[in-house]
């Protein structure tokens, strides 16, 4: 796929900073995405990987309300899926890789909302700069979804076991404040601020050895890539319940605008 062919997701080089900004670009859908969000996304994530005049990459939001408000529900209620996809899977787990794979250091300059799927990301990005309002949180239990792979098991790694039962179990947003407390978020900034910052760390790794930065990522992620397994089982389990009844009852009170009753599947 082209860039130029590109309808959700934005994709800019700026050779002056040696950084590629990738901006989900679905601002009336809180850039939540879909099928094709996700293939455009890897796309997009292949193209920094092979340019040699990126050194970094920043991945934020369109708008000033969200940096990703996960997968698409209210598409997943109408149809019974995210829809169309380039090879006919939803590649989020493949995302979710490339992310981690990339051998660039990526920064999530997270403008508003992350949450569900979208908090997923941020995580997974090496550094995250948060805009003062941004918020924080998981949603999946309440529409019918789990991540028990990296959105769950990583995420312990960055907060601590119990932060991370916390957010999953209870389902509160946590405020950009709270997340840098917690070690969820690098810096916060004010929203004017956000990719003026962003940009100064892609800067400043574009002055540094690749090969070095290369070395270390993956040395991070070697001790965790382990649960690249378990993503493995998460997302094979996920597909089956997604398309049960009780999976699609929790998209569909979404879109409904009413809370789910899980009360007959326990």
């Amino acid at each position: 796929m082209k860039v130029e062919e590109f309808t959700d997701v934005a994709y800019e080089v700026r050779e002056e900073d040696a950084v590629a900004v990738i901006t989900v670009n679905r601002p009336d859908r809180y850039n939540a995405f879909r099928g094709r969000t996700v293939d455009e996304l890897i796309n997009a994530f292949k193209h920094a990987w092979a340019d040699k005049r990126v050194a970094c990459v920043i991945l934020t939001g369109a708008g000033d309300k969200a940096f990703c408000a996960g997968g698409d529900v209210k598409e997943r209620a109408e149809t019974g899926s995210y829809g169309e996809t380039e090879w006919g899977t939803f590649e989020i787990e493949r995302l979710h890789r490339i992310i981690r794979d990339i051998p660039k250091p990526v920064i999530a300059a997270v403008n508003g909302v992350a949450v569900g799927g979208g908090h997923v990301l941020h995580v997974l990005c090496d550094l995250t700069v948060a805009a003062e309002h941004a918020r924080f949180g998981q949603s999946g239990p309440r529409v019918g979804s789990f991540d028990a792979g990296f959105g769950s098991a990583y995420l312990a790694r960055v907060v601590g076991e119990k932060r991370a039962r916390q957010i999953w179990f209870l389902l509160d947003l946590y405020d950009a404040a709270t997340a840098e407390r917690w070690g969820l978020v690098n810096q916060v900034v004010p929203a004017e601020q956000l990719m003026e910052k962003a940009l100064e760390w892609g800067r400043r790794i574009g002055s540094y050895s690749p090969t070095a930065l290369r070395f270390l990522k993956h040395s991070f992620n070697a001790d965790s890539d382990h649960i690249g397994g378990l993503s493995h089982l998460a997302f094979d389990g996920l597909e089956l319940f997604a398309h049960s009844e009780e999976g699609m009852e929790g998209a569909q009170a979404f879109a409904e605008k009413r809370p789910p009753d899980f009360s007959p599947y326990r």
